[in-house]
């Protein structure tokens, strides 16, 4: 909403993390409450530490606040801050939108129908008895673990470097798997295999956000005729994304997966508040690209 447009009666929106400070996440959201015409402002709230976050969402309980979304590094520790838990969240072990109703907040996870909503969108991809690996075991794999269930793929390998945590991840899903095949392993113990196999590669892990890092695997784990995904959004490409690019595979970085989650966010705060029309993704996805190229304008580097 335009700043001119604020008043008694607008209502607060934000998203609670650590760092926010290259967040995309208010551009979008502010352009789609105004296409939307929601009376609703969307702002950044830091959290940098626990006492933090506390205070947050307190404070959310008592402020007109219609919901917030949370990011790094607070997604699996705002699963015992809720007062109710939507079963994707709980199968993902981590919570990115919390809605809040009468002093009450419950968490919901929008991440893994986002990542549904993008590879349709992005590349065209179906994920209905696909092989599937996934890097990484934090609260990014865990969403995405739950999408490909959702989307009725038949084999999942959470690759990660301790292979407990990728247990754990596969422990919270497993009796939802209505047979799909799954393993873990570690990065180096039949991880290349796994990679290679795959159909769909997802990096789920950080790596990537920052300028000059690395890809989380080897390049010549990835080949041709593969869909590859990585979950960071921050910058136009990545290495992982440029590694699966010149190996012949398809690959975006995580862009659409961040517009998608956030319309679902929308919705779910919305109710009854507005017509039935869909979310606008296209002007969001729109907000958000301006924001990034200017973010990178500003840096000094090409977008």
């Amino acid at each position: 909403m335009d700043g001119l447009g604020i008043n008694g009666r607008t209502r607060i929106a934000g998203l609670v993390g650590w760092p926010i400070d290259r967040s995309l996440s208010p551009a979008m959201h502010n352009a789609a409450y105004e296409e939307l015409g929601l009376n609703w402002v969307y702002l950044p709230f830091p959290a940098p530490d626990t006492g933090a976050l506390l205070a947050i969402t307190d404070a959310a309980r008592r402020i007109p606040c219609v919901g917030f979304n949370v990011t790094m590094p607070h997604k699996q520790a705002m699963l015992d801050l809720c007062d109710e838990v939507a079963t994707l969240a709980r199968m993902a072990g981590a919570v990115n939108t919390v809605h809040c109703v009468d002093g009450r907040l419950i968490g919901y996870n929008t991440d893994g129908r986002g990542l549904l909503e993008s590879l349709a969108a992005d590349l065209d991809c179906d994920p209905a008895g696909a092989s599937v690996a996934i890097i990484g075991a934090g609260g990014g794999a865990g969403a995405a673990a739950t999408a490909f269930i959702l989307g009725k793929a038949a084999r999942l390998t959470i690759v990660n470097r301790n292979v407990l945590h990728a247990e754990t991840v596969l422990a919270r899903v497993e009796h939802a798997l209505r047979g799909m095949e799954v393993a873990a392993c570690a990065l180096d113990d039949g991880a290349a295999e796994a990679v290679r196999s795959a159909d769909i590669v997802v990096n789920a892990t950080p790596v990537g956000m920052r300028e000059g890092d690395p890809s989380p695997i080897p390049a010549e784990w990835l080949r041709s005729g593969q869909v590859v995904y990585d979950m960071v959004y921050h910058r136009p490409s990545t290495r992982f994304v440029e590694d699966a690019q010149a190996a012949g595979a398809r690959g975006v970085t995580g862009l659409g997966m961040l517009v998608c989650q956030g319309a679902l966010a929308i919705d779910i705060w919305a109710g009854g508040e507005r017509a039935q029309d869909e979310t606008p993704r296209d002007v969001m996805r729109a907000a958000a690209l301006a924001a990034l190229e200017a973010e990178g304008a500003e840096a000094g580097e090409t977008p």
